[in-house]
């Protein structure tokens, strides 16, 4: 069963997170990944401080971040949304999900699909 008072809390950090970091604030990431923190995808380090080192050397730093949906189930947060730049016209949908205790993230996964012309998907990525 859902635990409505985490997930809410845990969506509401995120929310406020993503913002910031959209708008360009990478030293969120600090305060928001504990320090132990397991990241699970390929080639991205695990641990805080490498990860946002990583991440602000990543094009993910420079792009646009457009959000289209968000998530909640307890202990885990799914974001869904377009990054694009202005080398990729079409851009790239993201969806990361993190997993939260005690107010900070510990551990993320991500699918990541470039998004391909208009043509190929008549009713839209997102």
């Amino acid at each position: 069963m859902t635990d409505l008072t985490t997930a809410h809390s845990n969506k509401d950090l995120i929310l406020r997170g993503f913002g910031e970091f959209a708008a360009g604030n990478i030293e969120v990431l600090r305060t928001l990944l504990r320090e132990d923190f397991v990241e699970h995808s390929p080639d991205n380090p695990s641990g805080r401080d490498a990860f946002v080192e990583f991440i602000a050397a990543a094009p993910v730093a420079r792009a646009k971040l457009d959000l289209k949906r968000i998530v909640a189930d307890d202990e885990y947060v799914a974001v869904h949304y377009h990054m694009s730049t202005p080398e990729d016209e079409h851009g790239t949908a993201v969806v990361d999900i993190w997993r939260l205790a005690n107010g900070q993230i510990v551990e993320h996964w991500d699918v990541v699909q470039p998004v391909p012309e208009p043509s190929r998907t008549p009713n839209g990525m997102f």
